[in-house]
């Protein structure tokens, strides 16, 4: 025994350190975020633009709902969607185009829009396209230098608005969606962190948001699947995460060590077989599929007049109105006239070939009340003799 106790202590303190060095060599790595992210300072992260206009703006957070939540109120809002990782459903969809209709803006930057807003491209994306530098044209009519990663061109509608273009087609257009409007982009890596300085992206992304000039600007992270974080890892750090599962470990090491048993407990067949006849029970099975509710009633009357030969010496031979005499002598715990009623009710019932389940089940349990009453008899008179 305390071999096997000092045995459990080393694997925990074993265990413990593995969790503690997991831990520190854990905290210690560079976290990965994924790309398009406002709260990302990697490369490919948008910090530092969403930093950037909280500083010149005050009035910029991010939305991690779903659409069908967003304040359908009249107040200049500019919700920012950078390279959704997926199209959003005709549900969700219909959330942004309420929030469009109620006089907001939404500025989608995705590399490919073809396919959300019913926005409509020209061009494709190749596979591992390297980014371009192209001169694109504003809405002053200005030149900018700026990177565009795929050859893709946006096909404006009749009331679109081209924004910035350059000679293959538009890259940015602004579309009217009710009292609120829609801009489209096809360049998502001007946002990100390690491009936003370089050429003329900024100049660039302020032109889109000037165009609006928001009171307020979210940056939507539902579309990265913020909406689907697990609240238990966003509220609790990582050690407490850590230190939770090892501590289940230990716990159900312990009781393992113990001796515990886990699950229902099977008792051995040979343990409880000898105290039932299952070949009883598979007959009662079959009487009661067959409805043979009077070919039982008529055994168990049966067994209770071989017992009452037995225990109370009146001759099975009789007929159950000529043991009515015999009956009111041993069973008093009854009224004569109830035994009468019972004896008379019971013969008339035996002799039916069919009966209803409610009048079986009923006079089933009469019976068994007096095969109890005969049994229970018996023992009180075998006590009543020993004590003699």
């Amino acid at each position: 025994m305390a071999k096997n106790r000092s045995k459990l202590i080393i694997f925990t303190v074993i265990l413990l350190a593995f969790a503690v060095l997991s831990y520190i060599i854990g905290s210690r790595a560079p976290k990965e975020y994924p790309d398009f992210l406002s709260n990302s300072p990697a490369p490919m992260g948008t910090k530092a633009i969403f930093t950037y206009l909280e500083d010149e703006l005050g009035s910029v957070d991010r939305w991690d709902h779903s659409p069908d939540l967003l304040d359908k109120s009249d107040e200049s809002k500019l919700l920012v969607m950078v390279e959704p990782y997926f199209i959003p459903e005709s549900e969700e969809t219909t959330g942004y185009r309420e929030f469009m209709e109620a006089g907001n803006t939404i500025l989608l930057f995705k590399t490919v829009p073809g396919g959300m807003f019913d926005i409509k491209i020209s061009g494709s994306e190749p596979a591992g396209a390297d980014e371009n530098t192209v001169t694109l044209r504003d809405p002053q009519g200005e030149e900018r230098n700026a990177y565009l990663p795929a050859p893709v061109r946006i096909e404006p509608a009749d009331k679109d608005e081209v924004l910035i273009s350059d000679e293959a087609g538009p890259v940015a257009i602004q579309r009217p969606v009710g009292d609120g409007s829609l801009i489209v982009a096809t360049a998502p890596d001007w946002m990100t962190n390690r491009a936003i300085l370089e050429e003329d992206h900024l100049p660039l992304i302020l032109t889109l948001i000037n165009t609006v000039n928001p009171d307020t600007i979210l940056f939507d992270e539902y579309i990265h699947g913020g909406g689907n974080a697990s609240t238990f890892a966003t509220l609790y750090p990582q050690w407490f995460l850590i230190f939770i599962v090892q501590g289940a470990i230990l716990l159900i090491l312990w009781l393992w060590h113990q001796g515990k048993r886990f699950g229902p407990i099977e008792t051995a067949r040979e343990e409880y077989v000898r105290f039932s006849d299952e070949r009883i029970r598979a007959l009662a099975a079959w009487y009661r599929r067959g409805k043979r509710y009077s070919d039982s009633l008529n055994i168990q009357a049966d067994y209770v007049k071989l017992l009452m030969q037995e225990k109370w010496g009146i001759a099975y031979s009789r007929e159950w109105t000529e043991s009515t005499e015999g009956l009111a002598r041993k069973w008093t715990s009854v009224s004569e006239k109830e035994i009468t009623n019972f004896v008379k009710g019971l013969t008339d019932i035996l002799q039916r070939d069919k009966m209803s389940k409610q009048e079986y089940l009923s006079w089933s349990k009469k019976i068994d009340r007096l095969r109890k009453e005969v049994e229970e008899n018996e023992a009180r008179t075998n006590i009543l003799t020993r004590k003699i």
